[in-house]
């Protein structure tokens, strides 16, 4: 069976490509602030993490907003491996 899609690496994010994650909504209860700053870390690089970051707090969105399992995308982020330049933008713009 083939992929219907191919994997996309390195790709040029515009500032509103970046933007439009502020539109990201979640569909199963979960804080819509925690669901798109999640799925902003998933999908982007750390320079457009932090682009994004600066367009959320602008927002007056919460940093510090938890998940369904009370964490927040800064404890997610500071398990993961490659997570700690993400984890670093976050703290830098006040999340605990």
């Amino acid at each position: 069976m083939r992929k219907d899609k191919e994997k996309v690496i390195d790709e040029v994010w515009t500032e509103d490509h970046v933007k439009s994650y502020l539109n990201v909504r979640s569909h199963d209860g979960t804080s819509e602030d925690f669901h798109m700053l999640l799925k902003a870390y998933q999908s982007m690089r750390a320079s457009d993490f932090a682009l994004f970051v600066n367009f959320f707090l602008g927002e007056k969105r919460d940093l510090n907003a938890t998940g369904k399992d009370g964490r927040t995308v800064l404890d997610i982020v500071s398990t993961h491996r490659h997570g700690t330049p993400y984890g670093a933008i976050l703290t830098a713009a006040g999340a605990r």
